[in-house]
């Protein structure tokens, strides 16, 4: 499965914060299947979406 990266968020927020979260639940409020996904590479959370084959 492929997929397309909307947004980044570093890992570090305040406790509590959880923005990559509430950017992911705007998507899926306008109807984009957006998953919050962590890459331990870089140490951020992503949120992506499933990549269309055309992209």
């Amino acid at each position: 499965m492929s997929a397309k990266v909307l947004e980044r968020f570093p890992a570090g927020a305040p406790r509590g914060a959880w923005p990559a979260e509430e950017f992911a639940a705007a998507r899926r409020a306008e109807g984009e299947p957006a998953t919050v996904v962590m890459d331990l590479q870089s140490d951020a959370f992503l949120v992506v979406v499933p990549a269309n084959d055309e992209d």
